[in-house]
């Protein structure tokens, strides 16, 4: 499934990830900077719509 990123420097781009048994994505994404994992962005997910099914990644901050 493909997530939106809400906020930091990946606004707007969409991470692909695979659902859990429960058909649900991971509760959160490392976004990795130029720097690696430590440029990296901590994005949480959360309910992007009224659908259970609809979700995005909203940034939290950095890593480190």
């Amino acid at each position: 499934m493909q997530i939106l990123l809400v906020g930091g420097t990946a606004d707007g781009q969409r991470v692909t990830v695979e659902l859990d048994s429960n058909g649900r994505p991971p509760l959160t994404h490392h976004h990795l900077g130029s720097g690696g994992l430590a440029g990296a962005e901590i994005y949480e997910l959360e309910s992007a719509g009224e659908d259970a099914r609809e979700w995005c990644y909203r940034w939290t901050g950095a890593a480190v």
